[in-house]
């Protein structure tokens, strides 16, 4: 669970968004602007974690006082070589990190580090990744928390959607995509398993919370609330501009539920309302019209 070590109704010092030009990062920057919170957005043209005097640059760009939100990754993780990049890419942000004297760092992970069967899941789940993305993000917290005597605030959000997602992934992104060209919604088995959505607003609303009341701990990203893959196709074509065909195929692998308990945000952030399914599907068809 977060401890909250601040009241949130003080100025923030300087932020630093590591990752700010992807879709995560870059909506938290969105937020963090919205919300007249200076911050420093670094893309990979400004520091590519990677390339050998990476901690050097990093360091002369981050200040006593400041915090950082690392959201940099290769995602999803599919092979060896971008599990060991992403891990080189933590080990960058640990040393120059380990420099400075930081107020905070936020991690934003996934629940991807929680065996299949973790059913509600919870922040004291077991961390049992079955997947080289969930080995990925378990290592490099396993990383941050041993490099680094700073708070440390570690958000673990469960299926991203929204309108600017780049990967297409099974779900309510390639749904949307296919359902905007007409084309048929083509799901595994038909569609049974059920899972939790959560929309990158809501993942950088939390993560500006987090921010602003200087929480340390881990927080799970989730709204409790899991439906199957079916209802979200039927949720889809109904926003889209033409009839859309749903199909089912043949299963190939076990039907996996994943359940969310939210107790955690609730305490933590009990003023937090995540956004419904419905009206993030509807924000995100008009944001792509």
């Amino acid at each position: 669970m977060l401890e909250h070590t601040a009241t949130g109704n003080q100025a923030l010092g300087g932020v630093v968004v590591v990752g700010a030009g992807g879709f995560v990062g870059s909506a938290i920057c969105t937020r963090l602007t919205a919300e007249k919170i200076p911050h420093l957005a670094l893309t990979r043209n400004d520091v590519n974690l990677l390339e050998p005097n990476a901690v050097t640059k990093l360091q002369r760009l981050l200040h006593s006082g400041d915090a950082v939100v690392f959201v940099s990754a290769l995602a999803p993780t599919r092979n060896n070589s971008m599990l060991i990049d992403n891990l080189r890419m933590a080990e960058t942000v640990c040393a120059a990190a380990a420099a400075q004297q930081l107020a905070q760092l936020v991690y934003i992970s996934s629940d991807a580090v929680y065996a299949d069967d973790a059913n509600p899941v919870t922040e004291r789940s077991c961390q049992q990744p079955s997947s080289l993305h969930g080995v990925m993000h378990l290592a490099r917290e396993i990383m941050l928390r041993a490099a680094l005597k700073l708070s440390l605030a570690i958000l673990r959000p469960t299926l991203i959607y929204g309108a600017k997602d780049p990967h297409n992934g099974y779900g309510p992104n390639r749904f949307r995509r296919l359902a905007a060209k007409g084309e048929a919604i083509t799901l595994f088995g038909e569609g049974e398993e059920m899972r939790d959505h959560v929309h990158v607003d809501d993942v950088a609303a939390l993560a500006s919370a987090v921010l602003r009341r200087r929480s340390q701990g881990v927080l799970n990203i989730a709204t409790g609330n899991s439906i199957s893959f079916r209802r979200v196709a039927e949720m889809v074509v109904t926003l889209a501009p033409q009839p859309v065909e749903i199909r089912g195929s043949p299963r190939q692998n076990p039907i996996i539920h994943r359940h969310f308990d939210i107790t955690d945000c609730i305490k933590a952030f009990p003023e937090f309302h995540y956004i419904p399914l419905s009206e993030g599907l509807a924000r995100a068809a008009k944001e792509s019209a």
